[in-house]
């Protein structure tokens, strides 16, 4: 590790090969916590390369424990996290509506490590009890359209990393990795980056390993479809900057997305939002980026189409059943 990090003081690259094996040793224990420490500091300074980050995540796939749950034909719906903008649990809601509009979801997901409420708490808050029996996930998702995998569960030799990252608190390459270990491999992907070169590390990686994906970054930072800023959407069906009124929606200001920083009041804001009765624009920006992951998957719906679907999972109280669902299933 001493002389890699000396090569990455001095500004060189690391090839697919040589990230695959540092991780390989880092989940091993080959590393010391003070090392890893050191190379997740070294990797924030600069752009991580797709060669590099590549290698991370075939390594992170290779320890995983992978639960047979019957199929692969379903989304995952996530982002990098590490924007900083405190938002509500936008994703996971979407998760929940593009569910009960019908469409399959294994969503991958963890406590938050640079925000306060990752998709694994607010689902805890709300009594779910995350779990790696596979029967009980495949049935779920036969069932309910949904099924959660919480990352700690199946990646099991990331377990000696989760604390130095917790400690540093800032965005390192995890938050990037993250979404694209999801141990199932979905065939389709709705993913939200930080910034525009995530983005196009993603497209680069994720031609090879999904069949329909977009990646979504909204210009002002947030890792999802904010309505806040323009939106960059890049993916199968190529790249395209959307405002907001482009989208069928109105400009949103951020203080209308921030989350509550308690608990309980998360918990509360969460269910109210998948009860269809948040405010507006939080309404709005779930509905959003539910319809744009709905498209993901059939590409012949048109926004407006996709969007009503959304609207429908909604207003019906489907997605709500959806976590109620799975909820009671997993006490």
């Amino acid at each position: 590790m001493k002389d890699l990090l000396r090569r990455l003081t001095q500004g060189e690259e690391l090839t697919t090969g040589e990230a695959h094996t540092l991780l390989i040793e880092i989940t091993e224990g080959k590393h010391t916590s003070a090392q890893i420490g050191a190379l997740l500091a070294l990797f924030s300074m600069r752009q991580i390369t797709p060669a590099e980050l590549d290698g991370f995540r075939r390594a992170l796939l290779e320890k995983a424990v992978i639960p047979d749950l019957g199929t692969r034909d379903a989304i995952d719906m996530c982002g990098t996290g590490g924007d900083g903008k405190n938002t509500f649990n936008i994703s996971t809601l979407a998760s929940l509506v593009v569910a009960g509009a019908g469409y399959p979801v294994i969503k991958h997901g963890n406590y938050g490590v640079s925000s306060s409420c990752g998709s694994t708490t607010i689902l805890e808050a709300c009594g779910y009890t995350p779990t790696s029996d596979a029967a009980r996930l495949r049935e779920q998702l036969r069932e309910h359209n949904f099924c959660y995998l919480h990352a700690p569960l199946f990646h099991p030799s990331m377990k000696s990393v989760g604390p130095i990252r917790k400690e540093l608190g800032f965005k390192t390459f995890f938050n990037m990795i993250g979404p694209l270990v999801n141990p199932v491999q979905p065939v389709y992907q709705y993913v939200g980056v930080f910034a525009p070169f995530v983005g196009d590390i993603y497209n680069e990686i994720l031609q090879s390993c999904r069949t329909r994906y977009t990646i979504v970054h909204s210009y002002d930072g947030y890792d999802e479809c904010s309505l806040t800023d323009t939106v960059r959407l890049t993916g199968t069906d190529g790249f395209g900057e959307y405002t907001p009124s482009e989208l069928g929606a109105q400009v949103i200001t951020p203080d209308k997305l921030h989350g509550e920083t308690d608990l309980s009041d998360a918990r509360d804001l969460f269910l109210r939002i998948l009860e269809n009765k948040g405010s507006r624009e939080q309404q709005e920006v779930v509905r959003v980026n539910a319809a744009l992951a709905i498209q993901t998957i059939n590409s012949a719906l048109s926004l407006p189409q996709a969007m009503e679907k959304a609207a429908h999972s909604l207003d019906s109280g489907a997605a709500r059943r959806v976590l109620a669902a799975v909820v009671g299933e997993s006490s």
